[in-house]
């Protein structure tokens, strides 16, 4: 409880110990206030290695400093994160060390989200719809920036971790800091003031457009360290995202921790998990473009050698020809007698086998003579049967006559012949003189 000194005529107050007047303080709290439950949203949640959670609750008009011991914080049934609304239950107390007023959370239980996250998720609805966040939207990185920016606090860790990166992968390639703040109600501000200068200097403009000593910026590096969501605040700004979108330079956010997501990761290019990582991200180390260089010169120098082997070949075969006409002529001489040798060789062998037909044609040839006698006397057998079978002296054999007229015309109708006119007829075995009677009658 708090202590007073009687009142004295000069009014002069009793003169405390820090602590016994923190001890004091913290009597007055309990008394006053304890238990208590308060209902906020969280801001800057962490766990620490012992196991106990510090974070702050806060609201539109205020905020207070929490402290969840590890045996209180092993009875949570959820996991507590920033810009979540919660309903905590505990005992204000005053933390003597830094004479700080903090609440000592023995319970803790979701309210819903809170006005921060839910501002976010807003925002994010509505870039999204628009399609800000479309991958088909975002910029290839260049393999090879001429030079690179950094947008983020001179005082902050990020700049150190990003300048070490760079200088260890890139040592060679100029880079370009544009200071801003990175937290509190004018960063967003800042940020977008310090990253338009960075844009303004980039762009697509060619290798000449720069002026003289002006480093062109071919990508930006929007950085800064962890922090919880209302740290995180200045990196959800709406202008800054469509500042972002609308720029023609590459941007690779590396805002916060891994698990910290903010609207300006959503609208960029590519999104790093640390500083560290945006870095390394931006740009691909020294001794790869040298390795691709050297294998890149081995194959040029290797490939040239071999030309000048091919031409140097060429160069004393004509060497040889043009150095030694004799050599030539040999050689001709050489072709032709070999040609002459082998048309010699080709008329003997022609003329061998054309020799060699003639002896095997003329050993043949009586024996085709008396092949061909004998398939024509057969032929003409069959014709001698075949013409004696036509023989009209066989039909008359049989009874039958040939007429005629005396001047040997055959008489084959009664319309050749008249009445009173001479026939003759012949028979197997003679001749009768005939005189026709009458018309189809016959007087022997």
């Amino acid at each position: 409880m708090l202590m007073f000194e009687p009142s004295t005529p000069v009014n002069t107050p009793r003169i405390w110990q820090v602590g016994a007047l923190c001890r004091a303080i913290a009597d007055a709290l309990d008394a006053r206030f304890n238990p208590v439950a308060v209902r906020g949203e969280i801001v800057g949640f962490s766990r620490a290695s012992s196991g106990h959670c510090y974070f702050t609750l806060k609201d539109e008009t205020g905020q207070i400093r929490c402290a969840m011991f590890r045996r209180a914080a092993s009875l949570l049934e959820f996991a507590p994160r920033d810009g979540e609304m919660v309903e905590a239950r505990g005992r204000l107390d005053v933390y003597g060390p830094r004479g700080d007023l903090q609440l000592i959370v023995e319970s803790l239980r979701p309210a819903g989200q809170g006005a921060i996250f839910e501002q976010f998720l807003r925002l994010k609805a509505k870039l999204a719809a628009e399609g800000l966040f479309d991958a088909a939207r975002k910029r290839p990185l260049p393999l090879m920036p001429r030079g690179i920016g950094v947008v983020t606090s001179l005082g902050a860790a990020a700049l150190h971790d990003v300048v070490t990166a760079l200088q260890r992968r890139v040592p060679h390639i100029p880079v370009v800091v544009a200071a801003a703040s990175v937290q509190g109600a004018s960063a967003p501000a800042e940020l977008r003031l310090a990253l338009l200068g960075l844009i303004q200097r980039g762009g697509k403009a060619g290798p000449n457009s720069a002026s003289p000593g002006v480093v062109q910026i071919d990508v930006i590096l929007l950085v800064r360290g962890g922090g919880s969501m209302d740290d995180l605040a200045a990196f959800n700004d709406e202008a800054l995202a469509r500042l972002i979108t609308a720029s023609p330079v590459p941007i690779v956010c590396g805002v916060g921790h891994e698990t910290d997501f903010t609207i300006a990761d959503f609208v960029a290019d590519l999104r790093a998990p640390t500083p560290t990582a945006a870095a390394e991200l931006a740009v691909q180390p020294r001794h790869v473009w040298l390795a691709q260089l050297e294998n890149t010169q081995e194959r040029l120098t290797g490939s040239v050698f071999r030309r000048l082997d091919a031409q140097h070949q060429r160069l004393d075969a004509a060497t040889t020809r043009i150095g030694r006409p004799s050599g030539l002529t040999a050689r001709g001489r050489v072709a032709l007698a070999t040609s002459g040798q082998r048309l010699q060789s080709s008329l003997q062998h022609g003329l061998a086998r054309k020799n060699e037909g003639l002896q095997r044609q003329a050993l043949a040839l009586p024996l085709n003579l008396r092949r061909g006698l004998a398939r024509c006397d057969e032929r003409l057998a069959r014709c001698a049967v075949r013409l004696g079978l036509l023989d009209p002296s066989l039909v008359l054999q049989r009874g039958y006559a040939w007429l005629a007229a005396t001047d040997g015309h055959a008489i084959s109708s009664v319309a050749q012949v008249r009445s009173g006119q001479p026939v003759q007829a012949t028979l197997a075995d003679g001749t009768l003189d005939l005189v026709v009677s009458g018309q189809g009658k016959l007087n022997f």
